[in-house]
């Protein structure tokens, strides 16, 4: 199967996005990505979100007034935002490709959410081609943020917590440096967070900061899930104090690298 039937059998029949988020676990990588972004908005902002799944983030910011443009590769997912679209919501919904945003001028955008591509482009011609397509479209003086997934966290959940590291290791998921393999049957791509930061730094975008979102709540989703909310608050506290400390992140099951144009 081709990467549009991979992802359209995944998300319709293995992976619900549009309740990904809702366990206490999952939260964190909701308020810490909505946190920065809140950073950056100001009254009369454009904003897209490429790769949005199911609406968590469009769908909020239209309601709270922004101008939205969503882009979803997934029709399944596609069909769900589409379905909790208001009428007081300045939103726009189509489908489309990261690596193809030519229905868009040049600096469009105030902010440039790529919130889950990074995940399913599986070479390195794919993952420039996005980056240089999200920055081709976002302001001069705009933000674009880019999540990921770091290669260690997945050897954690997928091969560790889930059984996976002899049958990995035979069927040679990963390689002998343990980095995961990149290809459309392996549903994710993974990066290590240097390789980020290389890859943005060559592209020309200059970094901001670059964040876990999701700490390794997921890993110990059971003790998480279980927390008082006073607890979970303290918790939630804690990551926010640490999101950005690098030695911590490498374990985090999502990360969001904030960069700008850099116009030098």
């Amino acid at each position: 199967m081709n990467r549009n039937e991979i992802l359209n059998n995944f998300y319709q029949n293995y992976c619900d996005e549009d309740t990904r988020l809702d366990p206490k676990h999952r939260q964190l990588e909701f308020f810490t990505t909505d946190r920065y972004v809140q950073k950056y908005l100001k009254p009369g902002c454009r904003i897209i979100e490429i790769g949005a799944g199911t609406g968590k983030y469009s769908l909020y910011y239209a309601k709270q007034g922004y101008q939205v443009n969503s882009i979803e590769y997934v029709k399944h997912n596609l069909d769900v935002l589409k379905s909790k679209i208001t009428p007081d919501m300045n939103i726009e919904a189509e489908q489309g490709d990261a690596v193809d945003l030519s229905r868009f001028e040049d600096n469009t955008f105030d902010v440039v959410l790529v919130l889950g591509p990074l995940y399913h482009l599986y070479t390195e011609e794919e993952v420039n081609r996005c980056i240089t397509e999200a920055k081709r479209i976002c302001k001069t003086d705009g933000i674009m943020m880019f999540a990921y997934l770091p290669n260690d966290s997945i050897m954690v959940s997928w091969a560790l917590l889930k059984g996976h590291l002899k049958s990995g290791y035979e069927n040679k998921q990963f390689n002998e440096n343990f980095k995961m393999i990149s290809e459309p049957s392996e549903i994710m791509r993974a990066f290590y967070i240097d390789e980020i930061e290389e890859i943005m730094s060559s592209n020309n975008i200059e970094k901001i900061t670059n964040i876990s979102t999701s700490g390794v709540a997921p890993h110990f989703r059971d003790i998480v899930d279980n927390l008082s909310e006073e607890e979970f608050e303290i918790w939630k506290n804690y990551h926010f104090s640490s999101c950005e400390r690098k030695e911590v992140q490498g374990y985090s099951t999502h990360m969001l690298y904030i960069g700008k144009k850099n116009n030098n």
